[in-house]
């Protein structure tokens, strides 16, 4: 059997796997082969048999590389032993502290343990308390603990901080050489009420050029973004720490920036009646939409306003109203705001690009950080004037990259892979849906379909089948257009304060600007090679990258990666905000929506309160479920009940599982609104099948809450782990393997 290289991915369960480095398929480590290694491990197995599905299983060779970093989790005492619990269940092992180890932590307090010797076939690891984080309910403790979970850095170098207090506190003369001046330009910022920095500023007019058949007439478009680069050069300390995070990180309450706050809500953040520096692109757009003609200009600024997005709203649905009034001198450029919005949303829909209207929601906090409320996010014209503004400077940015023949980074978004189309077609042929893809769709296509289903009861399920089928948008050196939105070139240009993708295209569009060439330093790619991804060619190893189109590529990847760790960390947070949440409403009843179907039961999203949890399988009464992957739905052998998407249903909140981020509904009852198909399930004699008593329910939830406030744990290592829950309670073992199978498979929405 073949022996294979690669960093085993652990598994709460107490198995693993085996990515491997080649891109092979995941090589399956059972739970006594994890014994001796831990996640984030590097290894040498080999493959020694297949299961019946052609998957492959291995034996661990040798540990290659163990991962240095400290491990977050809850110090417990139990028995008179102290040993930390992983927060990141994935570790499946718990670590043992001898008691002169602990420092100044006590039990139930959250702590950061650095191990001290490995884990072996037949001990478990061993470690000794770093950090001490305080107690799980402090306020932000869930931040502290993702930050440090996912790996995010959060803490600036010292010579960072330095450099950053060493910068002018506001633009000097000298930083205005060489400027075009527009500070008498009324452009004005457009952001979120909560927004602190703000990297973008627009303003638009009409104009006219020419006369006859080459006449131009539309509107001159200026969007103007914050000059990062003229701060942070390359190689510096600033720059360093920029690129190792390669993102700002956005939790509810809190944000990891990207640079320090000097520069991202001070310096560079474009504020009202402050003199800024900025890059501009500076385009004519036509009433058809159609950027006619663009450059790119080094400016000095200086904002005229900060407005909000429904301030801006609230002055385009009613030029006379109050707020109109408070604005009177900016009313007819926010008009003309709205005209070229509707000109280039027009060249949108003409071009084919996809656009889902979906729901997004907003967690409002209280003043402990717990949730207050989770309310939908509203998107109004305004948000869409700025997002068709930014796209089109993104879009002029790689249009003058790409005709310039310079190294850069692009953003790209694929289509579907055949095997997705494949998939995709049968699912839509199930639903008698008539509207075929071709063998090589274009986005139109997409848009299409997406425009005919909107308003079926299952589009919600439908428009997610389609974004599944498309591939995940991602930073690279070679550009191959963007599907989604359906331009041949695309990159991102306009956020430079929190995206370091986008200060890599300023310093690149400067250096062509000055007819020179922006070269990567070899130095910056001290970065680990990035895992293979499904499709695609085996990532550069960066120790090799000797080449510039190998440096540009390993700067991509790492980008991606970090954009996905910050993006996983964000979800940590508010899947652990929501648990909170719904604790308190443990054993209530509220009505709610089907909005997806696995084989192991139905995702429920609340209706009053946006929350979505798992009706398990088993809890769909005394049937057996087959799960129709084509057709997306769970169908009762026996009885024919089918439950598919958008069926309307009454849940009860059972379980919170605080720990796996996991809520868990009980099926009560369907609603009046219910889907024909989905039918609440019924006994022999056709009645409806019992309800657990709430009263008796909610008792047992009391005690299970007593038990876990005691601070007890029933623990017997990490052999335990593996097989002593399964043989004790197989349905609980089933549901815990299922919702386990969850955590890879949700899709989330990228633009």
């Amino acid at each position: 059997m073949s022996e294979v290289e690669g960093v085993v991915q652990g598994h709460r369960d107490g198995h693993g796997f085996l990515i491997p480095d080649d891109g092979q398929p995941d090589l399956y480590l059972s739970s006594q082969e994890m014994h001796a290694v831990m996640h984030g491990d590097r290894l040498r197995a080999r493959i020694v048999r297949y299961d019946k599905r052609g998957r492959p299983e291995g034996r661990v060779l040798e540990i290659l590389d163990r991962k240095k970093r400290p491990i977050i989790g809850r110090l417990l005492l139990e028995s008179g032993v102290w040993l930390v619990a992983p927060e990141d269940k994935r570790y499946g092992q718990d670590i043992l502290v001898p008691k002169n180890a602990i420092a100044n932590a006590t039990a139930g307090q959250v702590v950061a343990v650095e191990l001290t010797e490995p884990p072996s076939l037949y001990s478990q690891p061993v470690g000794r308390v770093t950090e001490v984080l305080g107690e799980i309910d402090d306020p932000g403790m869930e931040i502290e603990i993702a930050v440090r979970k996912y790996e995010v850095p959060h803490r600036f170098s010292a010579e960072t901080l330095a450099q950053a207090a060493k910068l002018p506190d506001r633009v000097r003369a000298v930083d205005m050489k060489n400027r075009v001046d527009l500070r008498d330009v009324p452009l004005v910022t457009i952001d979120g009420e909560d927004a602190r920095d703000f990297d973008d500023a627009v303003y638009c007019t009409p104009h006219k050029q020419g006369r006859g058949k080459t006449a131009f007439k539309g509107w001159r478009l200026l969007v103007a973004i914050a000059d990062v680069s003229h701060y942070v050069k390359p190689g510096e300390a600033l720059d360093l720490d920029a690129y190792e995070r390669a993102t700002s990180v956005y939790f509810p309450r809190r944000v990891i920036p990207m640079l320090p706050e000097k520069l991202s809500n001070g310096l560079c953040s474009l504020n009202p009646d402050q003199d800024r520096l900025s890059m501009v692109c500076d385009m004519l757009v036509t009433e058809e939409g159609e950027t006619f003609a663009y450059q790119f200009y080094p400016a000095v600024i200086c904002s005229h306003a900060r407005l909000t997005y429904n301030e801006v709203a609230a002055v385009l649905a009613n030029t006379h109203g109050p707020e109109a009034a408070r604005r009177k001198g900016l009313v007819p450029h926010l008009l003309h705001l709205h005209e070229v919005y509707r000109a280039l949303l027009s060249q949108r829909q003409r071009r084919g690009a996809v656009d889902f209207d979906t729901v997004e929601t907003q967690i409002v906090c209280d003043d402990n950080g717990r949730i207050e409320k989770i309310i939908p996010r509203t998107r109004n014209d305004a948000h869409r004037l700025i997002e068709e503004a930014m796209l089109a400077a993104n879009v002029c940015a790689a249009d003058f990259i790409a005709g310039g023949k310079h190294h850069s980074l692009y953003r790209v978004h694929e289509g579907p892979t055949p095997e997705k189309r494949t998939v995709l077609q049968a699912y839509l042929r199930a639903l008698g849906i008539g509207m075929g893809l071709s063998d090589d769709p274009s986005p139109g296509e997409f848009q299409a379909i997406a425009q005919a289903t909107k308003d079926r009861p299952d589009a919600t399920q439908i428009h997610t089948m389609l974004l599944r089928s498309m591939q995940q948008a991602i930073y690279t050196g070679a550009n191959a257009g963007h599907f989604g939105l359906a331009y041949q070139a695309y990159t991102h240009f306009t956020s430079p304060i929190r995206r370091y993708p986008d200060l890599l295209v300023h310093r690149v569009i400067k250096a062509m600007l000055g007819n020179k060439r922006y070269q990567l330093d070899p130095a910056k790619m001290d970065v680990p090679t990035p895992p293979k991804r499904p499709g695609r060619a085996k990532p550069i190893n960066p120790a090799s990258a000797s080449t510039e189109v190998e440096r540009w590529e390993v700067v991509g990847a790492h980008c991606s990666a970090n954009e996905r760790r910050a993006d996983e960390a964000s979800r940590d947070v508010e899947a652990w905000l929501k648990c909170r949440y719904m604790r308190e409403h443990l054993g209530e009843e509220f009505s709610g929506t089907v909005n997806a179907v696995t084989s192991f039961g139905l995702f429920v999203q609340l209706d009053a309160l946006f929350v979505e949890g798992l009706v398990h399988i088993t809890e769909l009464g005394g049937e057996y479920y087959r799960f129709d992957e084509v057709r997306q739905e769970l169908r009762g052998e026996r009885t024919g009940i089918r439950y598919a998407t958008g069926a309307r249903v009454q849940v009860q909140v059972s379980r919170v599982d605080l720990d796996g981020r996991k809520i868990d509904f009980r099926l009560v009852r369907e609603t009046d609104e219910s889907r024909p198909s989905a039918r609440p399930p019924r006994d022999k004699t056709g009645q409806a099948a019992p309800r657990q008593p709430t009263d008796k329910l909610v008792e047992v939830q009391r005690q299970d809450r007593e038990v876990k406030a005691s601070g007890k744990r029933a623990r017997s290592g990490s052999a335990s782990r593996s097989g002593g829950a399964t043989a004790a309670s197989p349905v609980k073992a089933r549901k815990a393997a299922a919702r386990q199978a969850t955590e890879s498979g949700k899709p989330r929405k990228r633009r």
